[in-house]
């Protein structure tokens, strides 16, 4: 892909098909590989585990790995790749995503659906899921959960609209220059969301969070722009 043209590739393997072991080793030497030969190591790197299906029963699988070595692994990746974005999806509990949340995890979903056509849908159907939703919470719910927890909610698209992909991306990343873009555009965005689809307590916390967190934004003119818009 990248020989291509694409510029940011994401890396990830569904855990508890193959030895975990053999899994994380290969992830982190194909990182390594991309870095190499390319000078821009994976923009994500996902982690799913192999989770209850229609016709799919985890338990039978030997390779399975328990909420410990899961954690480990998330730990380990974030160490390995320091750079990366790591993502955990709505197929791990509330209980597991706040812990990985602590050892690096950068995104998290929120309302996801699985089921063929499940956004269209006001309620809630997954009798056709690829898998089983283990957090079923709605998006209201997890943004709020994650401000209680000290974290800035961050719906940014920024960076592709801008160019800042490939190279350009990763030399932000690596010097920590990116503060200066995530920060203020993870506020505006979460003010977005606060006025168009926030509860009343969401949009409470959010607001306070906001006017405490803007005051963080190193650059000064950044900052100034920040609270302008």
């Amino acid at each position: 892909a990248m020989e291509g043209g694409i510029d940011d590739v994401g890396l990830g393997v569904l855990f508890g098909l193959e030895l975990y072991r053999y899994e994380f080793a290969g992830l982190l030497m194909h990182a390594e590989h991309l870095e190499a030969v390319h000078g821009v190591g994976p923009h994500t790197i996902s982690v799913p585990r192999i989770k209850h299906a229609d016709d799919i029963d985890p338990t039978v699988f030997d390779n399975s790995i328990s909420d410990d070595i899961f954690a480990k692994i998330c730990a380990l990746i974030r160490i390995a790749v320091p750079y990366t974005g790591m993502i955990v999806s709505t197929r791990e509990s509330q209980r597991t995503r706040e812990k990985v949340l602590k050892l690096g995890i950068s995104q998290i979903s929120g309302g996801s659906r699985t089921s063929v056509g499940g956004y269209t849908e006001p309620v809630r159907d997954d009798s056709s899921a690829q898998f089983d939703v283990s957090d079923t919470r709605s998006l209201d719910e997890v943004v709020n959960w994650l401000m209680k927890l000290g974290y800035v909610p961050s719906f940014c698209t920024a960076c592709y609209r801008a160019g800042r992909t490939g190279d350009r991306f990763m030399s932000l990343l690596k010097s920590g220059q990116i503060v200066n873009c995530c920060h203020p555009n993870a506020l505006m965005t979460l003010k977005e969301y606060l006025e168009d689809y926030a509860s009343p307590e969401t949009k409470k916390i959010g607001e306070e969070l906001i006017a405490k967190e803007i005051l963080k934004v190193p650059n000064e003119k950044v900052r100034a722009k920040a609270m302008e818009y």
